[in-house]
Parts: C-alpha cells; structure tokens; sequence
C-alpha cells in the first residue's frame, strides 16, 4: 500500500522541487529581469549603431565631395582658416542668449 502512494508522492516532490528552482532562477539575478534589461540595451546599441553608420555615410559623402570639387576644398580651406578673397565682407554675429526664447523682443516704447 505504501508503494501505491510513495511512487506518485516522488513525481509530485520531484515536480515542486524542478518548479521551485525554475522559479528562484527565473526570479533571480541572471533571470527575466535581467533579460529584459539585455534586450532593451541591445535595442539602445542597435539604434546607436544606425545613428553611426548614418553620420559616418555623410562624413563619407563630404569627404568624396572635397575630393571631387575644387570650390567645396576652396570653401572647407577658406572656413577653416578664416581667410577671405580680396574685397568680401565677412559679418560675425553675436550668439543668441541660452535662455532667451525664440520670439523676438518686444517692440521699444518711444520716450517723450
């Protein structure tokens, strides 16, 4: 009679214990949470690495273009040294204030 119930009672404590572990490791350090948290890393990396091949296609592109185009290395040469041809005008602006907003001033009272 004992045999009867002991060789079911086994499988239904092996069960527990298989169930008991599988969820202490899902539940722990290396489990569901921290999948998750891969996974949202590899997606951050993924959209970085398009933002990068995205910018090094475009340095690709300027690169070529000074290569081709006498007047584009005139124009990168002339920026970078800040030089001028005889009889240009070259106007600095101020930066505009960080905090200001974008609309412009109000308009100035006339004074009396």
């Amino acid at each position: 009679m004992f045999q009867k119930f002991a060789r079911p009672a086994w499988y239904t404590l092996a069960i527990v214990l298989a169930g008991a572990y599988a969820w202490m490791t899902l539940r722990g350090p290396q489990g569901i949470h921290a999948l998750v948290e891969k996974h949202q890393e590899i997606r951050e990396l993924q959209e970085q690495n398009g933002a990068t091949a995205l910018d090094n296609e475009r340095r690709r592109e300027r690169i070529r273009k000074l290569q081709e185009s006498v007047s584009e290395q005139d124009m990168e040469i002339r920026k970078q040294l800040k030089l001028q041809r005889p009889g240009e005008t070259t106007f600095i602006l101020p930066d505009a204030p960080k905090n200001a907003p974008d609309s412009p001033p109000p308009p100035a009272t006339p004074q009396q």
